[in-house]
């Protein structure tokens, strides 16, 4: 297993296990399929010293992806970051999201984050888990505020404020 951080030529792999959670209905509120083009922008956006996108492999497979996005866009926010985490659904139950927050809040202090937080959907109860057991807690919840394939759904703004290690 190898985490590393995301060349552009990873971008199509990237976008295709994405699209792959579109169906579900559980972890993004992208209703149809991104294009490869349509996501140029964000990868380019993306700096390993300070908002990386990791690829985690599993014997040479890109099976999952981790994301560090700036949170709000205005400058007083440069410490908070927004994490994303999608897996492959071959991949799915072997730990690997674990390995890639874990890595995310280890590496943080580095990046120059004191608080990251993520946006799951309520119902998305192996997310909400997961982030759980790192120590995100409840920060926020918005009720009814999506709406996929007419059903109305709740988002849970989770947080986590990092502690500089102790030496």
């Amino acid at each position: 297993m190898t985490i590393r951080h995301a060349t552009e030529t990873d971008l199509p792999i990237i976008v295709e296990i994405y699209n792959a959670a579109i169906p579900s209905r559980m972890a993004t509120a992208d209703l149809e399929p991104v294009s490869v083009e349509s996501r140029l922008a964000w990868f380019k956006g993306r700096s390993a010293s300070q908002r990386p996108l990791w690829v985690i492999e599993v014997e040479g497979v890109t099976a999952g992806w981790l994301s560090f996005q700036s949170f709000y866009g205005r400058p007083a926010y440069h410490t908070t970051a927004e994490i994303s985490i999608y897996i492959a659904s071959a991949f799915h139950r072997r730990g690997l999201g674990r390995q890639l927050l874990a890595k995310a809040i280890g590496e943080s202090p580095n990046l120059g984050l004191k608080t990251l937080i993520c946006f799951i959907f309520a119902h998305n109860q192996p997310s909400l888990k997961l982030f759980e057991t790192f120590g995100f807690q409840h920060w926020g919840h918005l009720p009814k505020i999506a709406e996929l394939d007419d059903v109305e759904r709740d988002l849970v703004i989770m947080g986590l404020r990092i502690s500089k290690p102790t030496i």
